[in-house]
C-alpha cells in the first residue's frame, strides 16, 4: 500500500490544465496512430522534404487520369486497403488536393475530344465538349492534348473557377513549385480565347482566378477588392509545394472574417470581413467536434484552428467559389 502511495504521489497531479477533457490522452503517444502531433511548421518542412524524395512519372501518371485508366495509380499500401470494386473510385478521390480542413476540390479532365467534370468523390456528372485543349473535337490532336485542372463549379452563372493545373496540353505540372503552376495557367488559359464565354463548343464559362503573394498589404487589399462573384473563402498555397493529391499541411483555407483572429493583422471594415451571426459560437463548435474525433489537436490560446473551420449546417452559402493566395 505505501508503495502504491508513493507511486501515485510522483506520477497523478490534479490541475485544470493536466487533466483537461481537451488535452490528449497521457497513453496517446504509445499508440500507432495515423496523424502525428509534429508542429505546423516541422510537419511543412518534412513535407516538402518528401515530396523531393518521391517523384512520379508524372507524364504517365496523368496521361492514365485523362483516359480513365487507374491502374497502377496507387501505391502497395493503398492497395491492400482497397477493394477491386473500389479501386476507380477511390484513386479519383484521392487524386484531389486537399486542404488542411478536408475540404476536396473538384476535378476537371479534357480529353479525347470530351471534357469531363468529376465530384470530390470521383464520380463523372457531366461530359461537355470545351475549348480547353482536348475538350471537343475539334481541337484535339489525336488524343495527345489532355488537359487536368482543379476547379470549383458555380451552378448559379454556369462558371468552373480554375483554382489549380495538374496537366495542360499533355504537359504535366505536379512536381512544379506553386508560383510556377499559377504564372503557367494563367498565361496558358490567356491563349485560349472564348474560355471564359458561353458558347456552342463551349457550354460553360473557365475563369481562372487570380493570385496574389502573401503579404499584409497585399491581403488587405484584396479583402477591400469589390468582385464580381461570391467570395467563399481564401486559399493559401506554400510557395514551393507541389500539386499534392491527399492531405497536405503545405495548403491552408480561411474564411475572410477570420483572417483577423488567426494571422494577427489588421483588415480593412469591409462586407468580407464583416462576421456572421454564427461566428461567436464556432469555437463552441470546434471544442464539440474535438471531443467526438479521433485526431487530438490542442486548442492553442483558445483561437481559431486552420483544420476542422467550416460553416454551421445550419448556415448555407450561394457561391462555392475561393480566392486563392500564395504563402
Amino acid at each position: 500500500m505505501d508503495a502504491l502511495t508513493q507511486a501515485l504521489s510522483s506520477s497523478f497531479s490534479v490541475s485544470t490544465e493536466a487533466n483537461s477533457t481537451a488535452a490528449p490522452h497521457p497513453r496517446l503517444a504509445q499508440y500507432k496512430g495515423r496523424y502525428s502531433a509534429l508542429e505546423q511548421n516541422e510537419r511543412r518542412r518534412r513535407f516538402l522534404e518528401q515530396q523531393k524524395e518521391k517523384r512520379l512519372n508524372y507524364v504517365n501518371h496523368a496521361r492514365r487520369l485523362a483516359e480513365g485508366d487507374w491502374t497502377g495509380a496507387d501505391s502497395d499500401e493503398e492497395q491492400e486497403e482497397k477493394t477491386q470494386k473500389n479501386q476507380q473510385q477511390d484513386e479519383a478521390e484521392d487524386e484531389g488536393m486537399e486542404v488542411e480542413q478536408r475540404k476536396k476540390l473538384p476535378k476537371h479532365y479534357a480529353n479525347q475530344g470530351s471534357t469531363a467534370s468529376y465530384t470530390k468523390s470521383g464520380y463523372c456528372v457531366n461530359r461537355f465538349p470545351s475549348l480547353l485543349p482536348g475538350g471537343n473535337r475539334h481541337n484535339s490532336a489525336m488524343g495527345k492534348d489532355y488537359t487536368i485542372l482543379d476547379c470549383i463549379y458555380s451552378e448559379v452563372d454556369r462558371t468552373y473557377y480554375i483554382l489549380d493545373v495538374m496537366c495542360w496540353r499533355g504537359h504535366p505540372v505536379y512536381d512544379c513549385p506553386t508560383e510556377f503552376r499559377f504564372y503557367w495557367l494563367q498565361s496558358k488559359a490567356e491563349e485560349v480565347d472564348g474560355l471564359s464565354e458561353v458558347a456552342k463548343r463551349n457550354p460553360f464559362r473557365f475563369v481562372n482566378l487570380n493570385s496574389i503573394s502573401c503579404s499584409t498589404e497585399s491581403i488587405q487589399k484584396a479583402l477591400a477588392h469589390d468582385y464580381s462573384f461570391s467570395v467563399d473563402g481564401l486559399l493559401f498555397y506554400h510557395r514551393e509545394t507541389h500539386y499534392t493529391p491527399g492531405s497536405t499541411p503545405l495548403v491552408g483555407w480561411l474564411r475572410p472574417y477570420m483572417v483577423a483572429d488567426i494571422l494577427g493583422i489588421e483588415v480593412p471594415q469591409c462586407p468580407l470581413t464583416t462576421k456572421p451571426d454564427y461566428a461567436c459560437h464556432q469555437m463552441q463548435q470546434i471544442r464539440e467536434h474535438k471531443k467526438t474525433s479521433t485526431e487530438v489537436r490542442p486548442a492553442e490560446n483558445g483561437r481559431y484552428e486552420l483544420e476542422h473551420l467550416s460553416t454551421p449546417e445550419n448556415q448555407t452559402t450561394n457561391s462555392n467559389q475561393k480566392e486563392r493566395m500564395e504563402s
